[in-house]
């Protein structure tokens, strides 16, 4: 794409808007360039930029901001249920699809795949998804103004969860996801702090404001330090990272974001072994279609949900390096030649039409979708693709139903495509 003078003085309106982020600042790396009409060098521009994302939310972002600054830390200390078996500052959840036996009331619960269970103890869950919506709004606000009243504030709730000991969370999640009578705690309970994700992403940017210090910047990624090589050698996160479906996916795209954050770089070595020998390969079937989803009893929200997660993995974890091609993860292929990107492909359409859907509908909350799926946006960029990107558009950014809210972990997109 040639930088035509209308293109520019779009960009630099856009730039404009969005306060801070500069024209130059809004493009993503890796592109390239080349020779406009008059053969001077162009920069290849993306389809879509910070500067633009910044003008498309730039309303939203700051009401929710602006509504966010009122809201005090709660952390999972403010609340205890007397089925957990940890401690005050151990997360504790119950897993989403068991319920009591009619047959036996007080004895183990029984599962009923996809139906969620209301009087399941849910407050620490609550909580971190809170936490996972207050700090990205806040930090696309400092992102858009500059002003360090967003950041402090975003801050404020980070050092309450991770560095504060009257409040802060254990680095583990050994009591997640637990089943009455059955466990204390499993392994797919690793996927709740899939909610961590996005957080991570905006500690990143927030490293840059005078408002997180140095020692609570170190005493944050201390705290999800820890937390990788729980995920990573605990047998809880081991169970997780072996998961063949959307779990595994989760495993990888939080070890992902954590190592990311961290500088580990044999956690982002690892997480694209994973991606190249195990998610892909066992999820993506030739046509496409992620069997293992559309086996459950909610497949297109499941669908959806992995669809996304794998574009995360490749957006954090790909490296574009000529020494080693398998790094950049968007453009690994199976021995059948396909890449992510047959997964974009056969769930377009039913993206851009629910009503195309030729499997079963799910048993909650198929209206509920779709909503601004980061799948397009990201795979749009790098698969270079207008269709993504035009459809990505079309959809509501921030959808009410908490339980579509808990599957759509990335919710500010600005944080995802300015640089870091």
């Amino acid at each position: 794409m040639t930088l035509t003078r209308r293109r520019f003085t779009q960009l630099t309106a856009a730039a404009a808007v969005a306060g801070t982020i500069r024209y130059p600042e809004a493009l993503a790396s890796g592109y390239t360039g080349h020779k406009n009409m008059e053969g001077a060098l162009a920069p290849e521009l993306p389809l879509i930029t910070a500067a633009e994302i910044a003008r498309l939310d730039h309303d939203r972002i700051l009401a929710a901001a602006n509504k966010a600054l009122a809201e005090k830390p709660i952390t999972l200390t403010a609340s205890h249920s007397p089925r957990s078996t940890g401690g005050p500052h151990d997360y504790f959840s119950e897993g989403d699809y068991w319920w009591p036996d009619p047959k036996d009331p007080n004895g183990p619960y029984i599962r009923r795949d996809g139906m969620s269970n209301p009087d399941n103890f849910n407050d620490h869950r609550e909580a971190l998804i809170r936490l996972s919506l207050l700090v990205p709004q806040l930090t696309a606000a400092w992102l858009l103004t500059h002003d360090k009243k967003y950041a402090a504030h975003a801050v404020e709730h980070l050092r309450a969860w991770f560095v504060t000991p009257a409040t802060r969370m254990n680095p583990s999640l050994t009591y997640a996801q637990a089943i009455h009578g059955v466990s204390p705690g499993r392994g797919t309970g690793v996927i709740d702090t899939l909610h961590l994700v996005e957080v991570a992403r905006a500690i990143r940017h927030l490293e840059k404001s005078p408002a997180l210090s140095a020692a609570d910047a170190a005493a944050i990624k201390q705290w999800f330090s820890d937390y990788t090589t729980w995920m990573v050698d605990s047998k809880n996160g081991h169970e997780e990272e072996i998961a063949k479906n959307n779990h595994g996916t989760c495993w990888v795209a939080q070890v992902a974001a954590f190592g990311a954050l961290t500088g580990n770089k044999d956690a982002m070595a690892l997480c694209r072994k994973r991606y190249r020998e195990n998610l892909l390969p066992d999820q993506l079937a030739p046509d496409g279609s992620l069997p293992l989803e559309l086996a459950r009893t909610k497949p297109y929200s499941y669908s959806l949900f992995d669809l996304d997660i794998l574009a995360i993995v490749c957006h954090i974890a790909s490296e574009k390096s000529g020494a080693n091609p398998e790094a950049d993860l968007w453009q690994f292929k199976l021995a059948n030649g396909n890449t992510y990107q047959k997964a974009v492909d056969f769930y377009f359409p039913f993206i851009a039409d629910k009503s195309r859907w030729p499997f079963a509908k799910d048993v909650e909350y198929f209206d509920d979708l779709p909503n601004r799926q980061p799948s397009l946006l990201f795979a749009g960029i790098a698969y270079n693709q207008p269709r993504y990107i035009a459809l990505w558009k079309k959809f509501s950014p921030d959808p009410k139903t908490a339980e579509i809210i808990r599957n759509f972990p990335i919710r500010q997109p600005l944080l995802w495509i300015t640089q870091v």
